[in-house]
């Protein structure tokens, strides 16, 4: 059996996350406690009870997602060794991939998600943007759209190519805003504004790149032992100074999970995709994209138990 490892992003954190894994696992308590040593701050205590609202916070919901994800992967890495060909992350996923691809200890990679989550809430209040979520395929190019929009109103550019039918743009407000509307002039079914922090991936993020590219050049990266697909081009990368490029690029390009998603069900035809984290965002765009690859969750303890009865049953088989 081949697996594919999926790493979600910001929003999908929820209060609670995490908290049956680490009551199950020794590793992935471990983990837990190594993220809140790390960053001098209880963390798990805010995955595992909340408040949504402070949970939601950019520079909490990134450890805590990567924290949860690197803790269910520290449970099953054991039984899935061998079996594990490429990984992505969507956004600060990719941070998360890096870890799971032995690239990045969790500390600095804990370290690294905070102090990028830092950055972008900065970012985000010296230039004020927005992003929305376009549902449907437009009959128009998006990137023909945000450039009328860009010029009648202000800056706006696509952040996320989620799947065929799901677009995320991004930009100062009236940018947006204009953009949604001449969107649904071409055929969207639905706009909806995300309840975020800043205009992320977007040029209006480029005052977090000086700080995020500090960050980078002081972990401790290495080789990947396995390939991790970058949002910024659907390139599998396994060079440090290629990986730490295109996680600074990131900031300000759109996260191509389109492309990534169709470079690796082309590599990997046969594989088991498993999504590492609360929920099942990536696996709704995932079935989208390439709806002939298998897929799996690996989030609650049943998740891992399953998953770790599945590759236990490959093995033997």
């Amino acid at each position: 059996m081949d697996i594919v490892l999926l790493f979600p992003g910001q929003g999908s954190q929820k209060p609670g996350m995490g908290r049956d894994v680490a009551e199950a696992y020794p590793a992935a308590r471990a983990v837990f406690d190594r993220v809140d040593m790390a960053l001098g701050t209880p963390l798990s205590e805010l995955a595992f009870e909340g408040p949504a609202e402070e949970l939601t916070l950019t520079h909490n919901a990134q450890p805590a997602l990567l924290a949860h994800s690197a803790a269910i992967w520290a449970v099953v890495h054991p039984a899935l060794d061998g079996l594990v060909r490429a990984a992505a992350g969507h956004s600060l996923g990719e941070f998360t991939a890096y870890h799971a691809a032995g690239a990045l200890d969790v500390v600095d990679a804990a370290r690294l998600v905070r102090r990028r989550g830092e950055l972008m809430l900065r970012a985000g209040e010296e230039r004020p943007g927005a992003m929305a979520a376009l549902l449907g395929d437009p009959a128009r190019p998006i990137e023909d759209i945000c450039e009328e929009a860009s010029r009648e109103a202000g800056l706006v550019v696509p952040a996320n190519y989620n799947s065929p039918t799901q677009l995320v743009i991004s930009g100062e407000v009236a940018g947006v805003e204009r953009a949604s509307e001449l969107a649904k002039a071409h055929g969207v079914k639905k706009t909806v504004r995300l309840h975020v922090s800043g205009a992320f991936h977007s040029p209006l993020m480029a005052p977090a790149q000086r700080g995020l590219r500090q960050a980078l050049d002081a972990a401790d990266f290495v080789e990947a032992e396995l390939p991790v697909y970058a949002n910024v081009n659907a390139e599998p990368v396994t060079a440090p100074a290629r990986a730490r490029d295109l996680l600074e690029q990131q900031l300000v390009a759109p996260v191509r999970w389109v492309d990534v998603i169709r470079a690796l069900a082309e590599a990997h035809p046969e594989a088991l995709f498993v999504e590492m984290g609360p929920g099942a965002v990536l696996m709704h765009l995932v079935k989208k994209i390439a709806p002939h690859v298998h897929t799996a969750t690996c989030g609650t303890a049943a998740e891992v138990e399953a998953l770790l009865e599945r590759a236990a049953a490959a093995r033997t088989s």
